[in-house]
C-alpha cells in the first residue's frame, strides 16, 4: 500500500504541470491507476490502467481529435494480449497477440454491415 501512495504522490507532483493533458485516479477495489489523456482540444486522446509499478495493464482506448475510437488494445502487466483493433477510412485491422508477439492480422473494409464499430 507504501507504493501505491509514493507512486501516486510521485505521478502527482510530475503531472501537475500538465492538469489538463491528464487525469489520474486510483481505482481502490482493483488497485489499479485509472488514467485519461487528452489532446489540445479537450477531447479524450487515451483512456486506460497502470499497476502499481506502472505497466499498462487492461482495456486501452485511443481516439483522434474528433473523439472516434482509433485504438482498442488489451494488456497483461504490460505485456500486449489478445486482440487489438485499428480503424483508420474505412478499414478495420484486427493484431492478435499470443506472448507478448503478432500472432495474426485480419483486415476489413468499410461495407454496409459493421464488424466492430469506433463508437465510444
Amino acid at each position: 500500500m507504501k507504493k501505491i501512495v509514493i507512486l501516486l504522490i510521485m505521478l502527482s507532483v510530475s503531472f501537475s504541470y500538465a492538469q489538463k493533458e491528464r487525469t489520474l485516479k486510483l481505482n481502490k477495489e482493483t488497485n489499479l491507476i485509472e488514467v485519461v489523456y487528452y489532446h489540445d482540444n479537450g477531447e479524450i486522446s487515451q483512456t486506460g490502467f497502470y499497476t502499481a509499478d506502472g505497466k499498462l495493464h487492461g482495456e486501452w482506448f485511443s481516439y483522434c481529435k474528433e473523439g472516434n475510437k482509433i485504438i482498442s488494445a488489451k494488456y497483461d502487466k504490460g505485456a500486449k494480449v489478445g486482440k487489438w483493433f485499428y480503424w483508420s477510412g474505412k478499414t478495420l485491422k484486427e493484431v492478435d497477440y499470443s506472448n507478448n508477439a503478432v500472432a495474426s492480422v485480419s483486415e476489413w473494409t468499410n461495407s454496409e454491415s459493421k464488424v466492430a464499430s469506433n463508437n465510444r
